[in-house]
């Protein structure tokens, strides 16, 4: 189905069976969230809240949650698109299978967004007050567009070719914003928008921006596809769904809405999609910042106020029966979780032909994505050398590290496919294991420090965008077997206690509380540990946590507790640690300090009361009686 916007999309999952309607009133406040988790965690179906708290407008979240459902919304697109990426992973299957492109020149044809004098969007005009408030966690800074489509175009070059369409955090109530006039802009290191932002800066001019939401569902993946460079967002939308984008742009006097002298002087307003259910117009004052947040985040904590750009908005567009679409950001899995699978689903077969050698690569969802990056890669430096150990992997590694957003990882685990020709990238116990058994921690750990890494990791302690990198990395034969259970014998220092077996070769120990002494604690860990020497040799990694009976109860909580709160540089420790021409190995066990740090925002945690509240909405005559089961 290729829905010209988001109501015939909502109609289509109705009459599939795909979502249910809620008639009670829900607040945006927490409530709304709420039940988009709950439902998620139930694999259940899409949800249209009509009465919300405070608004005139309905809500509706979990169009995308499920892989299942991702792929009926664009089941009439899907093949297209396959297509596109096919003929870019190899250019030349179109001479030998030109049957199967024979609509290439179509395909082509719905990448070029299509100008129109008028759109539903025009229709009507409201203030942000209006718009749903919809906070997700207790302490949220404010109201937030959770799905937002942010467009920029490049100063330099105006138009749709060089343009921007990103999915950034919009704060549009909360801290000293101006009610109904500014937003904050929230956008994290390496996105598009920084280009646009940066050449507005050098030219001393103001940057258009429109924050759109809802319209076309290709629309919001398309705002978070990681697309090759001078492929714009806008294009792929087309091909997503299937039909060409129609974009309009508001014309006449007072366009920008309050008529001050500097909105008179500002330029054209840019166009905005004509299908959408919202867009909020304005444009960034490069030279201003406000304070922006805190706010519930995808690694499971609060990322923290910070200084960040304002928006000053100038009209807030909608279209008749508009609908506002929202998701909820917090520890995975959630909704984004989905759009993820998706996203891999179209670009993994274009993985090598941006690096050759590399093979896959799989962002660790459970850790936060961006904390935990797992790689396959080639080793073919010295096929003759009698054993094989890491040197292609070096490489390829590294240029993982500078690609986009895989730039942002913290610890990289990068291995051979000659050593595994059939290791499944996305069975990340097998993958660990693999690992564990092959790697030395001698001479395969490697560092990069006082780096940026995402926005939203404080795991580091230094400040906005800071922390380090580790890769690991293996290759060759098997080194060890795993232990398959704590050592009887195992003897740990005071403050240490409850070690677990979480998988083969990895133990979590409960550690003391963080504070001051944390080095000098892991210090008397790791000289207790190294009195045991060889009978260690089968425990590789050993993580000290706040609770080990959360972390072993499943290994997406010690995914999660592990790779969100250490930082590689002053976390990752050893038994026998040394440095050797400034490199920096071990000869027993690496020992990760995965302890809260006291410098890290709170993990999230939902209201009770508010819980109490919605399970009403899942009890017996509820809208949503069953759905959990």
């Amino acid at each position: 189905m290729n829905y010209p916007n988001l109501a015939a999309c909502v109609a289509d999952l109705q009459r599939s069976g795909r979502l249910v309607r809620i008639a009670r009133e829900v607040d945006p406040v927490l409530e709304a969230a709420e039940v988009q988790r709950r439902v998620y965690r139930a694999g259940g179906p899409a949800v249209l809240f009509e009465r919300v708290t405070g608004s005139p407008f309905p809500m509706v979240s979990n169009l995308f949650g499920t892989t299942e459902r991702t792929r009926f919304l664009f089941r009439g697109a899907l093949d297209g698109v396959r297509k596109l990426v096919e003929l870019k992973t190899d250019p030349g299957t179109a001479m030998r299978r030109p049957w199967r492109y024979w609509d290439l020149p179509l395909l082509a044809w719905r990448l070029r967004p299509k100008f129109v004098r008028s759109g539903p969007v025009l229709a009507h005009r409201t203030t942000l007050s209006r718009l749903p408030q919809l906070k997700c966690w207790p302490l949220d800074g404010g109201a937030f567009v959770t799905l937002p489509q942010v467009y920029t175009e490049h100063p330099d070059r105006r138009g749709w070719v060089k343009s921007n369409l990103g999915m950034y955090r919009v704060q549009f109530s909360g801290n000293d914003f101006e009610p109904d006039r500014e937003c904050g802009l929230h956008y994290q290191i390496h996105r598009g928008i920084g280009v646009h932002h940066a050449a507005a800066r050098r030219r001393g001019e103001v940057l258009p921006v429109n924050v759109v939401v809802g319209g076309p569902p290709a629309l919001a993946v398309a705002a978070v596809m990681p697309l090759p460079e001078g492929l714009p967002e806008l294009a792929f939308a087309g091909a997503l769904g299937g039909r060409r984008l129609r974009l309009v742009r508001p014309v006449g006097s007072g366009e920008w809405g309050v008529g001050s002298q500097q909105d008179r002087l500002l330029p054209t307003p840019l166009p905005m999609p004509a299908d959408a259910d919202f867009v909020i117009s304005g444009y960034i004052d490069p030279t201003r910042t406000k304070p922006e947040g805190p706010f519930g985040d995808h690694l499971g904590y609060y990322s923290l106020t910070h200084d960040f750009p304002v928006m000053t908005v100038t009209a807030v567009y909608h279209r008749p029966g508009a609908i506002w679409p929202f998701t909820v950001v917090g520890r995975p899995p959630q909704e984004d979780t989905s759009f993820g699978e998706f996203i891999h689903e179209l670009t993994g077969p274009v993985i090598p032909t941006v690096l050759p050698g590399l093979h896959a690569v799989h962002a660790v969802d459970a850790a936060g994505v961006h904390p935990l990056l797992l790689a396959i890669g080639s080793e073919r430096y010295v096929p003759y050398a009698a054993t094989r150990r890491p040197q292609e992997l070096l490489t390829l590694a590294n240029a993982i590290l500078g690609q986009g957003q895989l730039s942002l990882a913290k610890y990289l685990f990068i291995v051979a496919k000659e050593d595994a020709p059939d290791l499944d990238i996305h069975d990340i116990p097998a993958f660990l294991r693999h690992v564990l058994e092959r790697f030395d921690p001698e001479s395969d750990l490697h560092f990069q420090t006082r780096t940026t890494v995402d926005t939203l990791d404080y795991s580091a302690g230094m400040g906005l965008n800071a922390g380090s990198k580790v890769v690991v990395a293996a290759a060759g034969p098997k080194r060890r077997d795993l232990a398959t259970q704590v050592p009887a014998d195992l003897k740990l220092p005071d403050g240490f206690r409850d070690p677990r077996l979480v998988v083969p070769g990895v133990l979590a120990l409960s550690g003391p509380k963080c504070g001051s002494g944390a080095d000098r604690d892991i210090a008397r860990l790791c000289d207790q540990l190294g009195t045991l020497n060889s009978k260690l040799e089968t425990l590789p990694l050993v993580t000290v946590v706040d609770d080990s009976d959360f972390a072993a109860r499943n290994f997406n909580n010690w995914l999660w507790a592990v790779f969100t709160r250490s930082d590689p540089a002053g976390d990752v420790h050893g038994v026998g640690a040394f440095i050797e021409r400034k490199h920096w190995g071990c000869r027993g066990p690496v020992v990760i300090d995965a302890r809260l740090k006291p410098h890290m925002p709170p993990p999230l945690e939902e209201d009770a009361a508010v819980t109490k509240r919605v399970d009403a909405l899942f009890a017996r005559g509820g809208p949503l009686h069953g759905i959990e089961g």
